[in-house]
């Protein structure tokens, strides 16, 4: 949709006017523009700490689960007896030497329920890594998104200073004609102060603003504009779905975690369980000059730890692992209806917002036609012109709103915003 400012020139003032802020601080050989979302969030995979952490959370569960499958070791061991001993047994002649052999075994289904544990915690490690991506798609969709706003929010108010200054300008000429009173060029003049303030703080806000998004994506350069991807397609994007997800990834992790949870309760039952230890050696029995076999088993007396204490702890971990599922499913059925909600009142803002925005652009326009023309009152001009600035910054701030939404429905359905599953 044109309008009294052209977009073109929204993106050229908006860039010179990033680029002057980022010139305080950061050099341009450091500086950089952000590529199109889904791109930035394909770069962001191999760059962002918080995918990082993530990937390694399941790299450390698939450890874990490799060590649960391990047996316990045997245990080599060596006694020499009657050493410095008094009557016949001093001396070396009457020793007994013993070298054995030692090996615990498990009962009651330890190595089995570690194995089941292990194996629920990659799961349960896959799951969350699923939700991060996915959160993270999100984070950055609306990060960038905000950006956009930022950006173009700074082209808006770089176009209202020109106008102010321009109307400015006009009221000068008609006050040194004697057709206006002196007083239009102090309003005119008070309009320019306004527009310079606001442009300053839209310049820092849009500083802000990318220096969020790079450290999302884990690059450590601030930009210095993005590209448009997002904010268009707010104008044609589909309804929000009918009927919500069968299963969020929130509830997915929520539910592989209390699997997991439940797991952790079975291996600590039968840790109570007394494991038994086979011995096996030979003696050598240097008085009589021979050689024995010494066998034995020995088993712990469950008098004092019977593990009730780990048993009791994984047993209130699960308990909060269900209240975390119960969490996440009210979670997911609310979030599916506000961001629906959203969506559909956003669908509205933006075709009423685009519509005020083309009659604020024609209302201006008239005004400043009969301004020049001595026809229209300076109030009336200025009034129209933050009107229509009003109007394209709730214009895009409506786009923002369906943007959003569209976001949350696609984190509740477990894809990336505007791109393909990861």
């Amino acid at each position: 949709m044109e309008t009294h400012f052209s977009r073109g020139a929204h993106a050229c003032v908006a860039m010179a006017a990033l680029a002057m802020v980022f010139g305080a601080g950061v050099s341009a050989s450091k500086a950089e523009p952000a590529p199109p979302y889904l791109m930035l969030f394909r770069q962001a995979e191999n760059a962002s700490p918080r995918l990082a952490e993530s990937a390694a959370n399941v790299r450390s569960a698939e450890g874990q689960a490799l060590q649960a499958a391990v047996r316990p070791n045997p245990s080599l061991g060596l006694e020499v007896e009657n050493i410095g001993s008094s009557g016949r047994f001093s001396g070396l002649s009457n020793t007994q030497t013993t070298l054995s052999v030692n090996q615990p075994f498990e009962l009651g289904g330890k190595r089995s329920a570690r194995i089941a544990a292990g194996e629920a915690g990659v799961s349960a490690a896959e799951a969350r890594n699923r939700q991060v991506a996915v959160d993270f798609g999100y984070d950055l969709a609306i990060a960038y998104a905000a950006a956009e706003v930022a950006q173009a929010r700074t082209g808006l108010l770089e176009d209202a200073l020109v106008a102010a200054r321009e109307d400015l300008r006009a009221a000068r000429a008609l006050v040194n004609a004697g057709r206006e009173a002196d007083l239009r060029a102090v309003q005119a003049q008070a309009a320019v102060a306004a527009a310079e303030a606001d442009l300053e703080s839209a310049r820092a806000g849009a500083l802000n603003a990318f220096a969020q998004l790079a450290s999302l994506a884990g690059v450590p350069r601030p930009y210095t504009s993005v590209d448009a991807s997002l904010l268009p397609r707010a104008n044609d994007l589909p309804p929000p779905p009918a009927d919500p997800p069968p299963v969020t990834p929130a509830v997915a992790s929520a539910l592989a975690e209390r699997e997991a949870a439940a797991r952790r309760v079975t291996v600590e039952r039968t840790r109570a369980v007394p494991d038994i230890t086979a011995l096996l050696g030979i003696r050598r029995l240097t008085g009589d000059n021979a050689t024995v076999f010494v066998g034995g088993v020995s088993v712990p007396l469950p008098l004092f730890d019977k593990n009730r204490g780990n048993i009791a702890g994984s047993i209130a971990q699960l308990d909060a692992a269900e209240a975390r599922l119960s969490s996440a499913r009210i979670d997911a059925e609310n979030g599916y209806r506000s961001a629906a909600a959203q969506a559909r009142a956003a669908e509205t803002r933006v075709a009423a917002s685009a519509q005020s925005e083309t009659s604020a652009d024609e209302a201006y326009r008239l005004a400043r036609v009969g301004y020049d023309a001595g026809r229209t009152p300076l109030i009336e001009l200025l009034t129209t012109r933050r009107n229509l600035t009003a109007a394209q910054a709730a214009n895009l701030e409506a786009r923002l709103a369906r943007i959003t939404a569209e976001a949350a429905l696609a984190r509740l359905f477990g894809r990336i915003p505007f791109g393909d599953n990861p």
